[in-house]
């Protein structure tokens, strides 16, 4: 039997130089506990605010996982919950969840799956908050700590100019995109990504994950189009034509022409082509909610899950060129089929062990690929580690969003 500790969260603005009236700039998070009904706000790890809230109720759930602020208006109202009033919105998902104010926040789940705000607090939040602020919803809750790892990237790792971005991230669309039945919703056109006033002190979002599906196939494409196989753009989508150049490959190589992407047709492809094997991990870089680039790196045990964590770097020191980084690890239960199409067999350390560490120990990154993110860091970095890929929230106008436990009804 489960039993849960429920503390009560009073409205509180505690006495920081992070909570400065009319906003800050500071690279705060804000951290939701579905279980506690709670809400802090972080400045490292030093508690700056915290509030009482109202999540989704049954039928509604709100998702659990890493999200960001993408968009903020004081005045916003439901247009499915009859005009439902929403003040102080600050939006979270394409799809619909969103912080919001409510004169109706019970110490219980009661939403359609936004987070609701004491309306006070809702008011002075939206002060403190930037667009790509973080917000961590958790079923637990979990405090930032701060992490040191020879794995963790600083600014006096490189000097080095910025290089051109790549220009071959593909881009998801979200499920607002695919879906009109959001739920508790705060749906509108997407405004355009709000510019920085210097690109260059723009912080960045760093997603590691393991290497999936779509960045195999495309890989596919784009060799098969190289040895002479049609095999049409390279989006990682197998369409008609991957599937028949793949069988025109396996008919020249005289292999069985199924159509089939098996381990053993991507390295005879690799081989064929005269390229190595890709690793087994990628690293994606987006800056003001756009792609910037991304990059092969390893995991050691492959067979072991990495975990669901969150990191973020700040007090960054001009005079010394380094940062400190404050973590957090998430539960996430991956589903049995997810685990079997991943090669998991091995549990990840439960999130209240130095999981964070053994996680970032097993990551190889290139030397050049960290240069190159250390001439990118700024304060408001961020780093999410995750089995699964950031899912289809992850799109056009978002940074990484990555979902541990999806809304559970309509």
């Amino acid at each position: 039997m489960r039993f849960t500790l429920r503390v009560g969260f009073a409205v509180l603005f505690m006495s920081s130089p992070a909570a400065v009236a009319g906003g800050t700039k500071a690279p705060l998070q804000i951290i939701v506990s579905t279980e506690q009904q709670s809400l802090v706000v972080y400045d490292g790890d030093t508690i700056v605010a915290t509030s009482k809230v109202s999540t989704g109720k049954a039928g509604h759930g709100t998702p659990t996982g890493i999200f960001s602020i993408l968009e903020k208006r004081r005045k916003h109202q439901s247009n499915i919950y009859s005009n439902a009033p929403m003040p102080f919105m600050q939006r979270l998902t394409w799809s619909g969840i969103a912080l919001h104010g409510s004169n109706h926040v019970p110490d219980y789940p009661a939403s359609h799956g936004c987070v609701r705000l004491p309306s006070k607090f809702a008011a002075n939040l939206f002060k403190m908050t930037v667009h790509g602020m973080h917000v961590l919803i958790s079923d637990r809750q979990v405090t930032p700590a701060a992490v040191s790892s020879a794995v963790l990237f600083q600014p006096k790792q490189s000097r080095q100019h910025e290089l051109p971005p790549l220009s071959d991230v593909p881009l998801r669309p979200s499920i607002g995109q695919l879906h009109n039945n959001a739920v508790e919703v705060a749906m509108t056109v997407k405004p355009p990504a709000p510019a920085a006033s210097a690109e260059e002190q723009a912080a960045i979002r760093i997603l590691i994950t393991r290497r999936g599906m779509r960045e195999t196939v495309r890989d596919l494409q784009v060799l098969l189009n190289m040895l002479g196989h049609e095999a049409g753009l390279a989006d990682g989508l197998s369409g008609p034509a991957t599937l028949a150049a793949i069988r025109a490959f396996q008919t020249a190589e005289r292999l069985p022409a199924d159509g089939k992407i098996t381990p053993e047709l991507i390295e005879a492809v690799f081989r064929k082509a005269q390229r190595e094997m890709p690793p087994n991990g990628v690293l994606r870089v987006r800056r003001q909610f756009q792609p910037l680039f991304e990059a092969g790196v390893t995991i050691d045990k492959p067979e072991a899950a990495l975990g669901t964590h969150f990191l973020q770097f700040q007090n960054f020191d001009a005079k010394t060129g380094e940062g400190k980084w404050f973590g957090v690890s998430l539960e996430n239960e991956l589903p049995k089929a997810t685990r079997k199409r991943l090669g998991i067999t091995a549990d990840a350390d439960p999130p209240a062990s130095n999981s964070l560490q053994q996680s970032l120990s097993r990551i190889g990154i290139p030397d050049d690929v960290r240069k190159r993110i250390a001439g990118l860091l700024a304060n408001g970095s961020s780093l999410s580690i995750s089995d699964t890929d950031s899912g289809l929230e992850t799109g056009e106008g978002t940074d990484f969003i990555t979902i541990t436990r999806t809304v559970t009804g309509g």
